[in-house]
């Protein structure tokens, strides 16, 4: 073959060559990461994208570890550390030592009847559906303030022979044909709740089977909190009237604190909250409280 031919062919593979590595990286390399699906995928992400991920993943855990973080979404630390600022800019999350975790509200701050009871809709039906299924004929039980509870209230408003006791305007609103029902007395608060010392005098002459509370937070240092004082010592109250506690909280309200404590989780005999729970805070709830149902 002469020189220039060999030359010339020489030169065409080279070519084809080069152009098959060039043509086949990104795709070889996505093809790779498809094909291992433990393989962190979220390093391509846009910014917001990734944001929302890390605070998927605060929701699950609670709180996360920067270096988890990092591992989990296949990016830097420094990566992670300049998107929890911008979190925390937006006031969505908080930075805690070597991690990030969800913003919490005020202790004090209580949204009012109306806005509660649109959120979590879905998930306040379930646990007041399996809160029901708790109610006997014949029994004498308590129902406090809340959008949950008086869930509750409407569905248990059939039950045979149950006499209901309520610090909650609002629960007994909503049984206008019952007349086994009796409403303590006391000061009204923003959600609707009588509480103060006339309340608390009704609750410790009475008798409970069972008593259903909701409230403002839960977690697994304070236990349940309610915004204000005089809320707390009233659901306190009922408390010690009643043979059982149980408290209906949705997911939401995992790691919300408010102002004063008034039952700590070992102190609950049934704590019902809905599967979306985070694992930690299911964890948490099962080494404490005597049942945890996830409706």
């Amino acid at each position: 073959m002469p020189d220039a031919v060999r030359s010339c062919v020489l030169l065409c593979e080279s070519v084809r060559m080069d152009g098959n590595r060039s043509s086949s990286g990104p795709s070889t390399a996505r093809a790779a990461r498809a094909s291992h699906p433990g393989t962190p995928l979220e390093a391509g992400l846009l910014d917001v994208e990734r944001r929302e991920r890390i605070l998927d993943h605060v929701r699950d855990a609670g709180i996360a570890r920067i270096a988890d973080l990092a591992a989990a979404l296949g990016v830097s630390p420094m990566t992670v550390r300049r998107d929890a600022d911008r979190l925390v800019a937006e006031g969505r999350a908080e930075r805690v030592r070597g991690g990030v975790r969800l913003a919490r509200s005020p202790v004090t701050e209580e949204p009012g009847p109306l806005a509660k009871a649109m959120l979590h809709r879905d998930e306040k039906e379930r646990i007041a559906r399996t809160a029901t299924s708790l109610v006997r004929p014949g029994t004498a039980i308590g129902i406090g303030a809340g959008t949950t509870t008086l869930e509750l209230a409407r569905r248990i408003a059939d039950v045979p022979g149950v006499t209901i006791v309520t610090n909650s305007l609002s629960v007994a609103l909503a049984l206008p044909h019952r007349e086994q029902v009796v409403l303590t007395g006391g000061e009204r608060t923003r959600s609707d709740a009588l509480v103060g010392p006339v309340a608390n005098r009704s609750a410790a002459s009475i008798g409970l089977d069972m008593l259903f509370l909701g409230a403002h937070g839960i977690d697994a240092e304070r236990g349940c909190t309610a915004p204000n004082l005089a809320e707390a010592e009233t659901n306190r109250a009922l408390m010690a009237a009643a043979r059982a506690t149980v408290v209906l909280v949705d997911a939401s309200k995992w790691s919300v604190q408010g102002l004063s404590t008034f039952a700590a989780l070992d102190e609950l005999d049934v704590l019902i909250s809905d599967v979306s729970l985070p694992a930690a805070a299911a964890r948490a709830a099962r080494r404490a409280v005597g049942r945890l149902v996830l409706a």
